[in-house]
């Protein structure tokens, strides 16, 4: 058995047990949030939780209005910088808890007067304890070294943060929706499976979305680096025109994740200009009008709102790492150097 393979599969349940049980929590922070006054927000995270990170920032600041910063843990752990940090929620990711330097961001931010929470999948973690408010992923054990429940679980209860903050209705009831939209994802894995198969032997890659997707595009690239070695390279596609374009040559392999929204013209555009390149195109998309740009088309088959869509596009983004690991004979489940629980200071 594949565990990663099996928690990819495992996902629609777990976020639906995460916004179910994570509505209580959820609604004490916002009552405090509004009640303090919360002007912005700070996040501390490492890893697939920095992905997660990147995107809380865009969905909060879309949704709510609040700026969001992500932090640079290492201002608090080497430098022992005192920050102003009144009425700011400084919030702490970690699918351990473990976060040796995200637990001291909390510290020293709660020590400068924020209010504190934070997103995990261990209900006793040093995070937690560090931690005034506590939104747990519910995700259940997850054995595989690579993230992907405890990363779409996090991306569910900060879209439960966002929705209840605003009070954003629209967005909560399609947040209550997309754990049976995941499992119309899922049967795209024969066909990922199969595609994967002329793409065995690449060694770099990028990795390209825009807006709210950069998220996805961090997480696709981060899965395809831990677990088949190869240097995938992600990027916004706008910060991409500005220099990095340069590496694309003919057949130059290029992952594109490109959900209908407002993000979606200037993928298309961008898909041009790949074309014009001869980029070989690996497109994640629902519009047949782009897919056409792609020479592998992956086609999402499910309509989303472009601010849930991250929760839905990684998972096609989970399988084609995992299933470009299983066809180079990796183990997905046990990246070589890799440990579950990483620490860092």
């Amino acid at each position: 058995m594949v565990f990663m393979l099996e928690e990819i599969y495992q996902q629609p349940e777990a976020v639906a047990k995460a916004v179910q049980h994570g509505d209580a929590s959820v609604q004490k922070l916002v009552k405090e949030l509004k009640q303090q006054d919360v002007r912005y927000v700070v996040i501390a995270a490492r890893g697939t939780s920095d992905n997660a990170a990147t995107y809380a920032k865009y969905l909060i600041e879309i949704v709510c209005g609040i700026p969001v910063a992500l932090a640079a843990p290492s201002v608090f752990t080497l430098y022992e910088a005192k920050l102003r940090l009144e009425r700011c929620l400084v919030l702490g990711i970690s699918q351990s808890g473990q976060a040796e330097d995200v637990v001291q961001t909390l510290a020293s931010a709660r020590a400068a007067g924020a209010l504190t929470a934070c997103i995990t999948n261990v209900a006793d973690s040093p995070l937690a304890n560090q931690s005034q408010h506590v939104l747990l992923c519910h995700a259940g054990v997850e054995r595989a070294v690579a993230a992907t429940k405890t990363y779409t679980t996090t991306l569910a209860l900060i879209a439960l943060l966002a929705g209840q903050w605003a009070e954003e209705t629209t967005l909560l009831e399609e947040l209550r929706e997309m754990p049976q939209r995941m499992h119309r994802v899922l049967p795209l894995d024969s066909h990922i499976e199969a595609a994967v198969e002329r793409y065995r032997y690449i060694q770099e890659c990028a990795v390209l979305a825009r807006g709210i997707n950069q998220a996805t595009a961090l997480e696709a690239a981060l899965k395809m680096t831990e677990t088949s070695y190869l240097v995938a390279k992600p990027y916004s596609g706008a910060d991409f025109l500005h220099g990095p374009i340069a590496m694309i040559h003919e057949g130059f392999p290029t992952f594109l994740y490109a959900p209908d929204g407002r993000a979606y013209p200037f993928m298309w555009e961008l898909a041009q200009k790949l074309r014009e390149r001869a980029a070989e195109m690996i497109i994640f998309a629902r519009s047949p009008e782009l897919l056409e740009f792609a020479r592998c088309p992956i086609r999402i088959p499910v309509d989303v709102d472009e601010r849930l869509s991250p929760l839905l596009y990684i998972v096609a983004g989970q399988l084609w790492a995992c299933r470009l690991a299983l066809a180079r004979g990796y183990n997905p489940d046990s990246p070589r150097g890799l440990n579950k629980v990483t620490v860092t200071r």
